[in-house]
């Protein structure tokens, strides 16, 4: 089984003056503002990092209940924080970490019990995979 979804990015003018739009597939997000004011000085609007945050966190917290479940255990509460650190580095800027923080709240799972199955799910999200070594593909074509 093959799925394919598809976010998209519109551009304008230079670097710190240009401003952006992001849309997804679905419609959750439709022209929705990113620039350089929202990504490197707190001004409102989305940036790539957040957004990668979203995915991942998401992605890590659905994952972890398919392995609650596959457990005999059903999450009452799960919430999610995924920390994206964008940082100056030699020859421009990186993501130089991904930290997720969970709190949930698990009838019949122990601390132990729980830990061992979140760092399953982490291992196994499909977002994880992607962010640590997938090949990246591109297609340009300048109208």
């Amino acid at each position: 089984m093959q799925i394919n979804r598809t976010g998209s990015a519109q551009w304008s003018g230079g670097l710190r003056d240009g401003k952006g739009r992001i849309s997804t597939q679905s419609g959750a997000l439709k022209e929705h503002p990113y620039g350089f004011s929202s990504r490197f000085e707190g001004i409102p609007g989305t940036n790539p990092e957040e957004l990668i945050g979203a995915a991942h966190a998401g992605c890590f917290t659905m994952a972890l209940s398919l392995i609650l479940s596959d457990a005999g255990l059903t999450a009452e509460d799960m919430e999610t924080t995924a920390k994206v650190t964008l940082e100056s580095v030699e020859g421009g800027f990186a993501i130089t970490a991904i930290h997720l923080s969970l709190t949930g709240k698990v009838p019949g799972a122990d601390q132990a019990a729980f830990t061992e199955l979140a760092n399953k799910a982490k291992a196994g999200c499909p977002v994880s995979k992607a962010l640590s070594a997938v090949p990246i593909t591109l297609d340009v074509k300048l109208d």
